[in-house]
């Protein structure tokens, strides 16, 4: 009897290509599937743009602030007086983005040779405008607030004592706050969790330190926790839409509905009284 003829194994796509002998010898297709995000980028290049956002935000950069209006502007006011100063902590804040900014296009475009922008996938096309609509109605995580322990007083609340500071803050909650927050955590950090983990173990693990960062700002965990669910909402539409850009805007609604409702509770924030502490502490989740 005639043995049945077996079906030829399959090929790599490329094989021809790479090695003329492949064809031959017959090398078999890989099944294993492709990873969900692979950065160029490693581990390591986070860590360090963390640790850089952390030094430049809480130390140097503030320190260097602080010192020059003293000598400058404010040579008879006290060092914590000036110190406290709103505007001047919001300068102190800009200045560290724009070094770490500065920082991460010279990784990407410098080290790695690659453009910026679709390297962090900030995928403006796969963007639609009801996603701020999404950003608004994270808002309701807040609600939670009302069941959790949460402190009285909150160390934002001196950046609403003026108007004119008010307004700062809000235009700095929807413009480089959001947009430095997401190029870290949904641009840089997420998509090197994803390729070593899951999905969902990125979008988890991100929205963590999301939360994290706020503690030593509020000592309540309660605030850690709302700030964690809203950065889980960020991370999980980061992943449905495999863009920056996406989870950027949502955290424009986010903040944007959150600066609305205390400018309206507060009649254009001149009567600060009258807003409620779950506003000041989270407004805040974009400063920091």
């Amino acid at each position: 009897m005639k043995p049945e003829p077996q079906a030829p194994i399959p090929l790599a796509p490329n094989s021809v290509a790479l090695d003329s002998k492949a064809v031959e010898i017959g090398v078999p297709v890989s099944t294993a599937p492709p990873p969900v995000e692979n950065p160029i980028w490693t581990g390591c290049d986070v860590i360090v743009i963390g640790v850089l956002t952390l030094v430049l935000s809480f130390f140097i950069v503030p320190l260097l602030v602080i010192l020059a209006a003293k000598v400058v502007a404010y040579p008879h006011e006290d060092w914590l007086d000036v110190a406290r100063k709103p505007a001047l902590a919001l300068l102190s804040e800009f200045l560290s983005y724009v070094v770490v900014a500065v920082y991460m296009i010279m990784l990407v475009e410098g080290k790695y040779h690659q453009r910026f922008w679709p390297a962090i996938q900030w995928n403006w096309g796969s963007v639609r405008w009801w996603m701020l609509g999404v950003g608004m109605l994270t808002v309701l995580i807040d609600v939670l607030g009302r069941f959790l322990p949460m402190p009285k007083t909150s160390p934002f609340d001196e950046f609403f004592s003026r108007p004119r500071d008010a307004y700062l803050i809000a235009i700095f909650a929807v413009t480089i706050g959001p947009l430095m927050e997401e190029l870290f955590f949904r641009g840089f950090f997420y998509p090197v969790l994803a390729r070593k983990t899951s999905v969902a173990w990125a979008v988890l693990l991100t929205a963590v330190p999301f939360g994290l960062l706020h503690y030593f700002q509020y000592r309540s965990w309660g605030a850690v926790l709302l700030i964690t669910l809203v950065g889980v909402v960020l991370g999980t539409v980061r992943a449905m839409t495999k863009s920056v850009a996406a989870s950027f805007l949502v955290h424009v609604g986010y903040n944007g509905t959150l600066m609305t409702l205390a400018a309206v509770a507060t009649d254009g924030f001149r009567h600060m009284e009258k807003a409620l502490i779950q506003l000041s502490l989270h407004l805040s989740c974009a400063f920091r």
